[in-house]
């Protein structure tokens, strides 16, 4: 299993937490058109706009659920209203005998490519072509038995929080210390496709790096960009968004998902956003050390002879290139000069001394 320090996780190379640029995911999910070709130029165009990551999901309709025509199961409300779960499923699914040219193309564009396995045969079949990392999604964030069988694998893993509550969260987390895993990150995400911009709740990012100790990032759901590059700003470490062809307007997430276009717009947002926040160190910046400086300092207002007393008579604070700073100016007053200054020259300590006239 690789190790990692648990304030950081490594996905295929690239170290997430660490105070590098956020890590990038185009999510495709169901945004397929059902057609492999489009799969593959989909992500060509996606491989131009500086994600770090290319995301699917492997499952089947029959592993997320019942093939059952009950109320129990029939969507009311939302994007997918009228619909029957196992309907759903059926038609945004990537089917299984995809991810080989899937892979492979993502090798030749030199992009990682991983999924969200939702049982164990998905594992399996995405463990066959050496998937770099795993995502857990938020409905699955308790099913502990399917994050074993990811932590088993020794791969990166990410966990959606999408609903869950802070307990639920925290109870998952230790049950994958209690695994041994370190390389992983946990997502602050809302639920609900699209999710409200209101509802974005982005000072949980906080608590959760507070809580959990490791990278958090975003998975969003809204319509635009805007969400993303604040969640940069409140400390999200990793940005998943959902990724669409520019004339798709019919996919199951097309709804929620950005244009090739617009993703590139994302990424440029949220990097610029990463800059924008630095470093909590201080210390001059290279744009304040290339400027000229001029701080508070001492001058002289008038000419002052070698063993003139200063005063505010004979001195004040000014903005200057040089000088002793403002803030000694009460302490000087009262020393005497100890060489002739001229008007309107700087001031030093070391031009002044405690001592008579003579």
């Amino acid at each position: 299993m690789t190790e990692t320090s648990l304030n950081t996780c490594k996905i295929d190379g690239y170290t997430i937490g660490d105070g590098s640029a956020p890590y990038i995911i185009a999510e495709v999910s169901g945004n397929h058109a059902d057609n492999l070709d489009h799969v593959l130029k989909l992500m060509t165009e996606v491989s131009k706009t500086g994600a770090n990551a290319i995301k699917f999901q492997t499952y089947t309709a029959d592993s997320l659920t019942l093939n059952v025509r009950s109320p129990d199961f029939f969507i009311e409300g939302g994007l997918w209203d009228g619909q029957y779960l196992y309907d759903l499923y059926e038609k945004a699914h990537t089917p299984w005998d995809w991810f080989g040219p899937i892979f492979e193309h993502g090798k030749k564009l030199g992009i990682t490519v991983f999924s969200s396995p939702f049982d164990h045969a998905a594992v399996d079949l995405l463990e066959r072509f050496d998937a770099p990392a795993y995502k857990i999604a938020s409905p699955e964030l308790l099913d502990w038995s399917l994050i074993e069988y990811v932590v088993q694998t020794g791969k990166p893993f990410i966990v959606s929080t999408g609903a869950a509550s802070l307990t639920d969260i925290l109870e998952t987390q230790a049950f994958i210390k209690s695994l041994g895993a370190t390389n992983y990150c946990f997502l602050h995400c809302i639920s609900a496709y699209p999710a409200p911009t209101e509802d974005s709740n982005l000072s949980r990012i906080k608590v959760l790096e507070e809580r959990l100790d490791c990278p958090i990032g975003l998975s969003d759901h809204s319509e635009k960009h805007h969400v993303a590059e604040l969640a940069i700003a409140a400390g999200a470490t990793v940005i998943e968004k959902h990724v669409k062809a520019e004339d798709d307007t019919t996919s199951v997430d097309a709804a929620f998902s950005l244009t090739v276009s617009e993703f590139s717009e994302l990424v440029q947002r949220c990097n610029l956003a990463h800059k924008i926040m630095g470093t909590s160190t201080y210390g001059q910046t290279q744009a304040e050390k290339s400027n000229p400086r001029f701080n508070r300092v001492i001058y002289t207002t008038r000419n002052i002879a070698k063993g003139e007393i200063l005063s505010y008579q004979n001195i004040r604070s000014i903005r200057g290139p040089k000088g002793a700073c403002a803030k000694h100016l009460g302490s000087l007053t009262g020393r005497v000069a100890t060489r002739d200054i001229p008007q309107n020259a700087p001031v030093f300590l070391e031009d002044t001394q405690w001592g008579n006239k003579e």
